[in-house]
Order: structure tokens, then sequence, then C-alpha cells
């Protein structure tokens, strides 16, 4: 079970880097083809399309996960039970986002032209969904290169389409480029699918009685998905929050909109993303975690499941250690390497301690999750949002500038991560 742990941590870590280098190949083909105006327009409604994404897939893979790894329930019946009902209620949220389309394009985001794009990410929930699903089995099962090689082989495709099928649609006008790049979720994640249903088991044979919805069942994967989809929620509204409770604030004590705007956006346009950069190889032991203490924990086996945890924060200070230190001495020489700019050096330095202490939050929301305290997350997440919303309101009228968003975020993150390690201690069967 240690080299199966070890074994899927490493395959996500792989598949994890290939993905955030296809990521990026995405990203500059995007801002080539479609330009400034494309990207402003795309970027403006990722928010909106974040949310309905949280949403239409109720935090799925981890509750199947859960499930799958406990192995004490009808594998089969878990995933196609779970889909008629996420189906369903991915059909509610499509006719919502129709109907208020118009209200958020023209009201929300003060744009007439995300129309369009606002229906077109109604409609790839449905196959965001059923991918996220199956992902969810493949999870539990401990079984990483299906998710690994799915997820390689859906960028590609992304990549492919952007090329094919944006030019043609931008001669019609940028609206039409931009519906598109979002519309292209569609054929990605349908090909994503195909490349899962391929690494089924072979005698994965479909009976009716798989269709049968079991109240047990669903009753637990509700009170997984429920509280980690909350806790998304509520965090997603804290960022929605910080930039409103930032510029009033600083405008308020004297300082101008240019440059409100200018360091606000060095933050979060080039500080963030470099300091939460490794958190796709916390999240990659976070997600082979999952299973591996699901499983223990339901078997009462306490004491490997407290050592399977320890191991993987260690693994992920391990990881955040080094990065830390470079980003500490070198702030300048990492945003030049990634960005091309080095811009935002002094806030790096203080961001790169601020944060370190975050590379452990992913294993210990997965082992709280996988030990059914769901509700734990949610709660230390929702206090974690208002210490820092309360403080960074108060702290900017210090008139510190936007080191007052690094002091609040310091003082959250030392909460939620200092109240989960206390919690993970006190856990028993």
């Amino acid at each position: 079970m240690k080299e199966k742990f070890i074994k899927s941590t490493i395959i996500l870590i792989i598949g994890g880097l290939i993905t955030k280098i296809l990521s990026m190949i995405i990203r500059i083909t995007m801002t080539r083809i479609v330009g400034t105006e494309g990207i402003g327009l795309y970027m403006l409604v990722m928010p909106t399309f974040s949310l309905a994404m949280t949403i239409a897939t109720l935090s799925l893979p981890v509750a199947i996960s859960k499930i799958v790894a406990e192995n004490t329930k009808n594998n089969k019946n878990v995933i196609f039970s779970t889909t008629i009902i996420a189906l369903i209620f991915n059909i509610i949220i499509i006719l919502i986002m129709v109907l208020s389309s118009k209200l958020i394009a023209t009201t929300f985001l003060k744009n007439d032209n995300l129309y369009f794009p606002i229906i077109a990410c109604a409609l790839t929930l449905p196959f965001i969904t059923i991918s996220s699903i199956i992902r969810g089995y493949f999870y539990g099962k401990q079984k990483m290169l299906p998710h690994v090689i799915s997820n390689i082989f859906e960028q590609i495709i992304r990549i492919l389409c952007i090329y094919l099928i944006i030019p043609p649609l931008l001669k019609n006008g940028i609206i039409y480029a931009v519906t598109g790049l979002i519309l292209i979720n569609i054929i990605s994640e349908v090909s994503s699918i195909l490349i899962l249903i391929f690494y089924l088991p072979k005698n994965f044979k479909i009976v009716k009685n798989d269709f049968k919805i079991e109240q047990n069942t669903l009753k637990e994967i509700k009170d997984i998905s429920l509280p980690t989809t909350t806790g998304r929620i509520i965090s997603s509204l804290g960022s929605f929050l910080e930039p409103i409770i930032l510029t009033f604030v600083l405008f308020k004590i004297g300082y101008n909109n240019a440059y409100i705007t200018n360091e606000y956006g060095i933050i979060t346009g080039y500080v963030l993303p470099m300091v939460t950069m490794p958190s796709f190889l916390t999240g990659a032991i976070s997600s082979a975690l999952l299973p591996v203490i699901s499983n223990f924990y339901a078997k009462g086996k306490l004491n490997y499941v407290k050592n399977k945890i320890k191991q993987a924060t260690l693994l992920s200070l391990a990881i955040g250690f080094p990065i830390t230190i470079i980003m500490f001495l070198f702030p300048d020489v990492c945003l030049t390497i990634i960005f091309g700019a080095n811009v935002g050096s002094n806030y790096l330095k203080v961001a790169s301690l601020i944060y370190f202490i975050s590379y452990i939050n992913n294993p210990l929301t997965s082992a709280l999750q996988a030990m059914n305290k769901s509700k734990i997350v949610m709660l230390t997440n929702f206090i974690a949002i208002i210490i820092k919303t309360v403080l960074l309101y108060f702290l900017t009228y210090l008139d510190i500038g936007m080191y007052s968003f690094l002091i609040a975020s310091f003082i959250s993150i030392s909460y939620l991560t200092i109240h989960q390690l206390i919690a993970v201690k006190k856990i028993k069967n």
C-alpha cells in the first residue's frame, strides 16, 4: 500500500507538470489568436464559469473517490446513480443560467457581449460533471494513470481545436471566437471521457440495478459533497470581496485608482500565481492520499492513517521548502523566468514566506474529507475567510498599501492550517 501511494503520487506529479506546461501553451496560443480584447472578455466570464462548475460538479470526485476506496458498496451503482442525479441537477443549472444570462452579462458583468459566452458556459457543464464522476472512480481505485493520460489528451485536443476552430470564428467577430473558446471544452471533455471509459475494467458490465438510486449511498455522497462545495463557494465569494474592500479603503485614505489597479494586478497576476505554482505538487499528494485514508480509516486502522497523514504533510513541506527559499532569495530571477518581468519582487519575498505553511493545507483537507469530516473543512474555511476579510478591511487603514492583503492572508492561512492540524490530531474512530 505504501508503494502504491508513492507510485500514485509520482504519476500525478509527472502528469500535473505536463498538464501545467500544456496549459501555458494553451494560454499563449489563445492570447496570440484572439488578442488582448478576446482574452479580456474570456477572463471576464471565467469567474462565472468557475462558480458554475463548482456548483454543477458538487465536489463529486472527492465523494466518489472516498466511497469507492472504502469498497463497501456497489461501485457501478455509485457511479451511475450519481450520474443520473447530477445530470438532472445540471439541467436545472443550465436553465437558470440561460434564463439569467442577459441579467448576468448586462447587470453584473457590465458587458452585453458576454451573453452568448455565458450560455456556452452552461452548455459545457454536463460534460465536465460526467468526466469528474469517472475520475472520482479511478481516484478511489488508486488508478491514477487513466486520469493523467485523459488530462494530457484533453489538453492536446484543446490546443488543436483552438488552432483549427477559433481563427474561422474570429472572422465573424470576437464574441464568436470567445464563445468558441468556451464550447471547445465540450470537445475536450468528451475526448477525456472516452479515454477514461477505455480504461474501465473489461468486466464492467451495466445492468438495470446499477441505475437504482440507493438512499444510503445518496446520503453519504451528500454528506461529503455539500460541505465541500459550500466551502468552495464561500472561498469564491471571499475572493470576490477582496478587490472591492481593497479598492474602497485605499481610495478612501488617499490612493489613486492607477496605483490600486497596478499594485493589485501585480500581486494577483504575478506574485500569487508564482507562490501557488507548487500547489499542483501538493494537490497530487492529496489526490493520492484521499483513497488511502478512506480505505484504512474505514477498517479502523487509525495509527496507519495518522502515519500516512504525517508522511504526506512532511513530503509537502519538503517540496515547498526549497521552492520558498529560491523565491525568497531570487525573486527577480523567478519572476523574469516565468513571466518575463520582475515587477513585484518585493511582494514575492514576503509572500513566499507567508504561503509556505499553505503547502500542507491540501493534504490536511483531503485527510479530513476521507475521515468524514467535510463539515470541519467547510467551517474552518468559512472562519478563515471571515478573518481575512475583516482583517483586510482594518489593516488597509494602516496605510501600508498592498501589504495589508499579504498580512491578512498570512493570519488567515495560519488559522486554517493550525485548526486543521488540531482537528486531525483529535480524530478517533
